[in-house]
């Protein structure tokens, strides 16, 4: 009984940690018009670092193929946290990076949209932007890490090991922060309905009372009472 526990906490433990790891970097590209903004929900643990990386391409009439962005064409990166707060706001090149620190769990939402004063440098056209979303550990350059504090080989693989962990952590902590949410929802829910139903019941009530006492006072009225 206790080897199949172990094996049973042993598997939680790996379905957990398969879908930190997958769930933590996160690359795609997507194409936005002159005006056009591009928004993504990530959902994110407090006390979390998030690195995004980009670059964008123009779209070559002549070649017919997308092409490195010029350097006066730019990207305005906004990210609001859960209650809406706006934790970063800044325009970038044609290509960067930008970085922020989570303080409330949540989802958050990463905004992206060209300068569009400087948008007629491609007229009217598409523009593909590459995105690229590390959270946690994975936006470490453990290269740089190593080289800075003088690391062996064993003491950055202990480090990345305690930094896994860590943010593992952190997302069970969210995963229960959002299990005790929906539990005060549903809660909540149950509690409306419960009030509707007796509401409901007393309304039927009052609409008996009053049918009866109307049709009670027709028939005395026609004195068939």
């Amino acid at each position: 009984m206790v080897s199949v526990r172990i094996r049973m906490r042993s598997c939680v433990f790996s379905v957990l940690l398969l879908n930190f790891l997958c769930s933590s970097v996160s690359s795609l590209y997507f194409h936005i018009g002159e005006t056009e903004k591009k928004c993504f929900i990530e959902e994110i643990p407090d006390e979390t670092m998030i690195i995004g990386n980009y670059r964008t391409q123009l779209y070559d009439k002549q070649r017919e193929e997308y092409l490195p962005a010029t350097q006066g064409l730019g990207m305005y990166v906004e990210v609001k946290d859960p209650d809406e707060k706006v934790i970063l706001s800044r325009q970038y090149g044609s290509e960067g990076r930008f970085t922020f620190t989570s303080h409330t769990p949540g989802e958050h939402q990463i905004c992206l949209h060209s300068n569009s004063s400087k948008f007629s440098l491609f007229a009217g056209g598409m523009l593909r932007v590459h995105l690229d979303i590390q959270v946690g550990e994975h936006a470490n350059n453990y290269a740089e890490i190593a080289a800075k504090d003088k690391l062996t080989e064993l003491q950055l693989r202990v480090r990345q090991l305690v930094e896994q962990v860590d943010q593992i952590q952190k997302e069970q902590n969210y995963q229960r922060y959002r299990e005790e949410r929906f539990r005060q929802t549903s809660e909540s829910t149950n509690q409306r309905v419960l009030w509707w139903s007796i509401v409901q019941t007393l309304i039927l009530v009052a609409i008996g009372i009053w049918q009866m006492r109307h049709l009670k006072s027709f028939f005395e009225a026609k004195k068939l009472v």
